[in-house]
């Protein structure tokens, strides 16, 4: 008689998959309407209400993987549909959840933060920038590379630096606007009065703007996830399974090690918590999203690296330096940063004095100017033998520990800039 219900434990792991969505929604929900989500929170009737949507939501998604029922085609739905959802409210929550951690933590200094994150994400440069760099990622799947094969690690290179060079371009461009304006604009006088040091007033920018460009890095990190799948459904090519690949089977068609090892890692600790065999093939399928991501990340980390120093100086120079002088100043620590190395190896063993003069400067500016080629990472992408993740993982931690350093020194340069800056 009522063979057409889904059975207690598919609705359990459809009640559990709609219990996450929802614990996920809540930051922005409140952010829409704080007024109304306090006022509906404070009802008398708010938990059988709630209750009442989750109840009726876990049924739904129950129905959905009865009616279903294959394995295949819930691992896809999971992936495409619940992980991609799950993965974006995530990032909303950090977007709007960061800088009241931030104030709650520095409320001076804090504040200054809060309200340079919000000028920099309202901007309609922001948006652009994001915009820009996700077509150009979409468009990047359609282009062909002519590499024989590798066409995914071309692209998956391409996307990492889109996603760091949209940042850098952001963030430089915002620090040396709001700085050097609230300056010239006689605004920082003001706000030296609350009273706010010139301390927290720098360093405040630079935050406010610095996770204006992580939020930046995280969107674009969220396209750049789907364009790369993308990739590897367009070109039947670039979709050659890995007979290594004791995981994903069949529904996953793993080509870079990587990902594949962040696979073991990430998918049981998604798949397992869910009871049934279709919820548990649904957190399979949201757990190989957040591989993906998980794999990802290292490479966006080191993008971010980049973003912390360039942003730093940026924010340090525009205490001194106009708009232009200092934006000309950063691409040329860009540039020289990442062209150093190469003139010391190039001019290695050379001899006359031409060579000698080029093989002197490169020192020079490898010592002084930050050592931008260990954010590279084309060489983890296009090798030939596999890379394993977790002793890269190390690397990265090392090399953002070096950002951080740097980034340091940036700010604390720029304080003494800062402090004999006639303000009146």
């Amino acid at each position: 008689m009522l063979s057409w219900l889904p059975e207690p434990t598919v609705l359990l792991a459809g009640l559990l998959l709609a219990l996450v969505q929802f614990l996920a929604a809540l930051p922005w929900l409140y952010a829409i309407d704080p007024k109304g989500f306090r006022a509906t929170a404070a009802s008398p009737g708010a938990a059988a209400s709630v209750g009442a949507g989750l109840l009726a939501a876990g049924v739904g998604l129950a129905f959905f993987m009865g009616y279903k029922n294959d394995p295949v085609t819930l691992t896809w739905y999971g992936r495409y549909v619940y992980g991609k959802i799950l993965h974006l409210q995530l990032i909303i929550d950090l977007f709007l959840l960061m800088p009241h951690l931030l104030t709650a933590v520095w409320p001076k200094g804090g504040a200054v933060a809060f309200a340079a994150y919000r000028e920099a994400c309202r901007q309609p440069l922001f948006w652009l920038v994001v915009a820009g760099s996700a077509a150009a990622m979409a468009l990047s799947v359609s282009v062909p590379y002519f590499t024989f094969g590798d066409d995914y690690k071309m692209m998956k290179q391409i996307g990492f630096d889109i996603v760091m060079l949209a940042a850098v371009l952001f963030g430089v461009l915002a620090a040396s606007m709001s700085i050097s304006e609230e300056i010239e604009g006689r605004t920082a006088v003001t706000l030296m009065s609350k009273p706010v040091s010139r301390r927290q007033f720098l360093v405040g920018k630079y935050l406010g703007i610095l996770m204006a460009c992580l939020v930046m890095t995280l969107l674009l990190g969220w396209v750049l996830n789907t364009a790369l799948r993308a990739t590897r459904e367009y070109d039947p090519i670039n979709n050659a399974a890995d007979p290594t690949d004791l995981v994903a089977k069949p529904v996953d068609k793993v080509v870079d090690p990587m990902t594949f090892q962040a696979q073991r890692a990430v998918v049981p600790v998604f798949e397992k918590p869910v009871p049934s065999a279709p919820g548990k093939a649904v957190g399979r399928g949201c757990g190989l999203w957040f591989s993906d991501t998980v794999a990802h990340s290292f490479g966006l980390m080191l993008g971010f690296g980049q973003v912390m120093i360039l942003v730093a100086v940026a924010s340090a120079l525009a205490t001194r330096l106009s708009f232009v002088v200092n934006l000309v100043l950063c691409l040329l620590l860009f540039f020289l940063g990442h062209l150093a190395p190469v003139l010391v190896r190039v001019t290695e063993g050379g001899g006359g004095t031409a060579v000698g003069l080029v093989g002197f400067l490169g020192k020079l500016f490898d010592v002084l100017l930050p050592a931008l080629e260990f954010y590279n990472m084309g060489p983890a992408i296009i090798r030939e033998t596999p890379l394993d993740l977790w002793r890269f993982a190390g690397y990265v931690v090392t090399v953002f520990g070096y950002s951080v350093l740097y980034t340091s020194i940036a700010l604390v340069v720029g304080l003494l800039l800062f402090e004999d800056r006639d303000l009146a």
